[in-house]
């Protein structure tokens, strides 16, 4: 005959059920709330706010110097975050790869870091092969939306932003391609871009 269980083991039981239910739904809701704080910013579709910021040469950049001539790709980043660090290489890879002197699209970083020198050596140890530019009090994250990095914005030549993207995507040179125009894009098998 078989011993019926203890009132303190089908206690046990039910409280780690409970417990279980409840675990489960406290995680799903953490990860729906940080999902929400990184949503895309809401501003595809709509003109991008100008910015006018000194690059690392030192010399002033504004959205206004490409306005009409190309199609600009904006990436906001910092030199201690980790997905940056995963991003701005893949980034100076396609650009290597695709930007030619005539291309009709071009590429900034914008680093918000807040001393510039961590910008500048991050930016070196990166290689990165487009312009740099400093936003130390992160003015411009705050005009286009953005509450997490990296964040990358893809605004045409009307000054219209056509895509918005927070947060690192493996598929990133394959989406800017696409939004670019860029037809039968294939990246480099040996790019550098991982090595950094």
């Amino acid at each position: 005959m078989r011993a019926r269980p203890s009132f303190q083991a089908t206690a046990a039981v039910v409280i780690l059920v409970v417990f279980t239910v409840w675990i489960t739904w406290r995680a799903k809701a953490i990860e729906a709330k940080l999902s929400s704080t990184a949503e895309t910013p809401d501003v595809v579709g709509k003109p991008a706010p100008d910015f006018q910021l000194l690059s690392l040469g030192g010399g002033p950049v504004s959205l206004a110097d490409f306005r009409g001539r190309k199609n600009l790709v904006v990436s906001i980043w910092a030199s201690w975050c980790g997905p940056c660090r995963m991003e701005l290489p893949q980034l100076a890879a396609f650009y290597r790869q695709t930007h030619k002197a005539d291309s009709d699209f071009d590429i900034v970083a914008i680093s918000i870091d807040e001393d510039p020198e961590a910008a500048r050596a991050a930016a070196a140890r990166m290689k990165l092969p487009f312009t740099v530019l400093v936003d130390p009090r992160d003015k411009i994250s705050e005009l286009y939306g953005v509450n997490a990095i990296p964040a990358l914005f893809v605004i045409d030549k009307n000054g219209r932003v056509s895509h918005a993207q927070v947060g690192y995507e493996v598929t990133l040179e394959f989406v800017l391609a696409q939004q670019l125009g860029i037809k039968g894009y294939k990246p480099e098998v040996n790019s550098d871009a991982g090595s950094h």
